[in-house]
């Protein structure tokens, strides 16, 4: 009996000591694999970039007039705007880049026309420098309608849009801008009337009995819009201030191209790219403008069609 007594003490012993050790095994796992996944987690998970209130400068401008930054409701407004083109970072970017392409050569018909630089900012605003068309059919780097674009001098038919155009496009914005400066002698004011319209803002001044867009209570759309020409001066001027960083390679260059003068009808704009050594394409990137396969030249009238140079 002792003998069986023993055995069976030693037994429980060892049955014991074993399940301590499996549940210890157990645990460790346990907790390994909970390690694991918890590493797997943070390291799929998404890792966000620290949002970061910026300061904004202690004096900014608009076409050599100054913001009065001092007035708390237009300090918080260029704040807002600063913020929301600082972090949304994918599409200032891009305008960064077609910035480098496109606003020197924006700038040199400003200047042609007496249209202070600012204004280069603008279509950045209105298209973010694309051949967009609006929902109310505003066309081009600078939106415009159809109905302003022939008032302002613009070829626009089936065949040839010229609103598609952004230097000439430009040349009719300016003689907009320099008509709504002749109305209100403010090019801030001047500014406001491209998003709102000359009667528009001039309604407003009248009926508020105020001289300036920053004593204005407007619609959200033309509040926001001088403020938002503003910041994206700003970064686009101070783009590593504001955390954008390019290289210099990465910046979209102008294209070189020499220019073909057409004086007669083209019926197939394919086979006239081919002939120029480029395909379809290539002719419609460099020439948004035509608008069909054909070009109609009527008697007298020439186009310069923008050929790319092979490098």
């Amino acid at each position: 009996m002792k003998d069986l007594s023993l055995f069976i003490s030693i037994a429980a012993l060892v049955i014991l000591f074993g399940y301590i050790t499996y549940k210890g095994a157990v645990n460790t796992n346990d907790k390994n694999s909970n390690s694991d996944e918890a590493l797997a987690e943070m390291k799929e998970g998404p890792q966000l970039s620290p949002a970061v209130s910026i300061d904004i400068p202690e004096a900014i401008s608009f076409a050599g007039e100054p913001v009065p930054l001092t007035m708390p409701d237009v300090r918080e407004s260029f704040d807002k705007e600063l913020q929301i083109n600082t972090y949304w970072h994918s599409n200032t970017l891009f305008l960064i880049k077609r910035a480098n392409r496109w606003l020197p050569q924006i700038d040199s018909v400003l200047a042609k026309n007496g249209i202070p630089p600012d204004f280069k900012y603008l279509p950045l605003i209105e298209s973010a420098l694309l051949n967009d068309v609006s929902p109310k059919e505003a066309v081009g780097f600078w939106q415009i309608l159809k109905t302003s674009g022939r008032e302002f001098g613009l070829e626009i038919t089936n065949e040839v849009d010229e609103r598609y155009d952004p230097v000439k496009a430009t040349v009719a914005a300016c003689k907009y801008l320099k008509q709504a400066y002749g109305k209100f002698g403010s090019w801030t004011l001047t500014a406001a009337s491209y998003n709102r319209g000359m009667s528009g803002v001039n309604r407003s001044l009248e009926n508020q009995n105020v001289k300036s867009y920053y004593d204005l209570h407007l619609n959200d759309e033309t509040s926001r819009y001088v403020f938002r020409i503003i910041a994206i001066k700003e970064i686009v001027e101070n783009p590593q201030k504001y955390g954008f960083t390019l290289k210099q390679a990465h910046l979209y260059q102008r294209e070189k191209l020499h220019h073909v003068q057409v004086t007669e009808s083209i019926k197939d704009l394919i086979a006239f790219a081919q002939q120029q050594g480029i395909n379809y394409k290539l002719l419609k990137r460099h020439n948004p403008w035509l608008r069909g396969e054909s070009l109609t030249v009527k008697r007298g009238r020439s186009y310069l069609i923008a050929i790319p140079v092979s490098e």
